[in-house]
């Protein structure tokens, strides 16, 4: 589950607190003492804590709360889903609106009785149109929302989109409504003030203040994370509400928490108003998103990946998405791409990471081409991609490639002991039939293969551009490599059915 904190009011009373302790250490000073001045420079140079409270009382009648009934029994069947995540790593980000361990399940098994839940939301346009969280509404059997001045209507749910956690709900009040607008989130910059509202334990209309403390915040939570870190208190309750900047525009859907505690922290996330916006129209018009697929995954770039791979040197952990594997009949595999490839530009918008490419890419209509710049072998190349549509289940266009006979069990340099795929590690594995390569079956303790992070049970498909199919193919790849002079092997492995690059620092000396 999710949640959201942060520190808006404390901090302002911090703030004004230390105002006035500058304030008390001003004293009568003669004409010829200097340090008088320098008191003075020291004062004109804070900036006054801004007064909210107009910003508030205009936007206020577009804030409203969300209500949503559901069963218990609906809840423990999404206990993997955004409602009942209770199986992530502890301070990491809840779902706000409901308690910790929700729902819990004693004794004898009772029938299904109705549950109650609260959330927030705010009016986007005058015929009330609702932007909120996917996670408040998900699962809901009836959807009710309050107004500020205590009229409450049914919603009905327009449509949702789980990856980037945002609903649109629709009320029908029978007349023009108060509603906000969505700012530019690319104009945020740490450290302006933001306000928060929302419905924090149920308790209504609440308002707290803070900063913008980071942007690109990714934790974790989908594909697509781009959040605003901000300190503006945010509890359980306030998922779906809106995070406003000083001219009263939204600028973000506060959705998540980081609280070792399950209370307010200081360190909330928000949903960016630009996907908003993007996200949010499409609900509108289609009930749900239509994103642009690659077909391409994707890791982040170490420094021994960066040498393997034969990167620039200038800050190689942040220089682009390091293809890990491409989906076959794909659109990267049909333009040329492949695995070990490090895509570094889409449109000629930078990408420092695996996050950068997937909104870059969802966020191109399908038909449409994408200008690709990618690193190869140390040169910097070009290609044209045409983007399709996403499939439903894009991880299933992903297959283990390779091809070759099973050749014995070989004891490398790097301190792993390889077998062939056998018929019986393939089912211990958990394998699909066409998966080929060579099962890491020991890995030395203390050797580069343990420093580098390689596992027992780990599918060695490829030694760099290179596919092995087998002991003996993996280890005449590697030795190629080290009598090449090379600082570094990118091995590309097979953990879990997840493709990715392991870098490894070779030791030349034993070639």
């Amino acid at each position: 589950m999710k949640k959201f904190r942060s520190r808006g009011v404390a901090s302002t009373f911090a703030l004004l607190g230390a105002t006035a302790l500058v304030a008390v250490s001003v004293m009568p000073a003669h004409a010829a003492d200097t340090s008088l001045d320098a008191t003075k420079a020291v004062e004109q140079s804070f900036t006054p804590v801004p007064d909210f409270s107009s910003l508030v009382q205009k936007v206020t009648p577009a804030v409203v709360s969300v209500t949503v009934k559901l069963k218990t029994d609906q809840t423990s069947d999404d206990s993997n889903g955004d409602q009942g995540r209770n199986g992530l790593p502890p301070g990491f980000p809840q779902i706000p609106g409901f308690p910790p361990g929700f729902p819990f399940s004693f004794g004898a098994p009772q029938q299904p009785q109705a549950v109650e839940a609260k959330g927030s939301g705010f009016i986007i346009n005058a015929n009330g149109t609702i932007v909120t969280n996917n996670h408040v509404v998900k699962g809901a059997k009836t959807v009710t929302v309050t107004l500020s001045n205590g009229d409450t209507y049914p919603a009905k749910i327009l449509g949702t989109d789980p990856k980037t956690d945002l609903a649109v709900l629709k009320i029908d009040a029978g007349k023009s409504l108060p509603y906000v607008e969505l700012g530019d989130s690319k104009d945020v910059k740490p450290g302006q003030w933001v306000v928060a509202m929302g419905n924090p334990f149920g308790l209504g209309n609440t308002v707290t203040a803070g900063i913008v403390s980071a942007l690109g915040r990714n934790i974790g939570d989908g594909p697509y994370d781009r959040f605003i870190q901000t300190d503006a208190p945010i509890n359980e309750g306030n998922s779906g509400g809106p995070l406003f900047n000083q001219q009263g525009q939204v600028i973000g859907v506060n959705t998540a928490i980081l609280s070792p505690s399950g209370g307010s922290v200081g360190i909330g996330f928000s949903i960016t108003s630009d996907m908003v916006k993007r996200v949010v129209s499409q609900l509108i018009a289609h009930g749900k998103v239509t994103r642009g697929f690659l077909g391409v995954s994707a890791q982040m770039v170490s420094p021994q990946m960066a040498q393997a791979l034969k990167l620039p040197k200038v800050n190689p952990n942040a220089d682009g998405a390091l293809v890990a594997a491409v989906a076959p009949n794909s659109p990267a595999a049909k333009a040329g791409l492949k695995p070990g490839d490090v895509i570094v530009a889409v449109n000629g918008q930078k990408v420092t990471d695996p996050s950068d490419l997937a909104s870059d890419i969802a966020d191109i209509d399908p038909s449409h081409n994408a200008d690709i710049t990618f690193i190869r072998d140390g040169e910097k190349k070009d290609v044209s991609v045409a983007v399709e549509e996403m499939p439903k289940n894009p991880d299933a266009s992903f297959q283990m490639n390779g091809s070759g006979s099973h050749q014995n069990a070989q004891q490398g340099q790097l301190g792993i002991t390889l077998a062939p795929l056998t018929p019986d590690l393939r089912n211990q594995l958990n394998l699909p039939n066409d998966a080929t390569g060579a099962v890491i079956m020991d890995v030395k303790p203390g050797s580069l293969a343990d420093q580098a992070g390689l596992q027992q049970g780990d599918l060695l498909v490829g030694v760099g551009a290179v596919d092995v199919s087998s002991p003996d193919e993996a280890v005449a790849a590697i030795k190629a490599a080290r009598k090449a002079g090379a600082g570094a092997v990118a091995l590309r492995i097979v953990r879990q059915g997840q493709a990715l690059f392991v870098g490894i620092t070779l030791n030349n000396k034993d070639k």
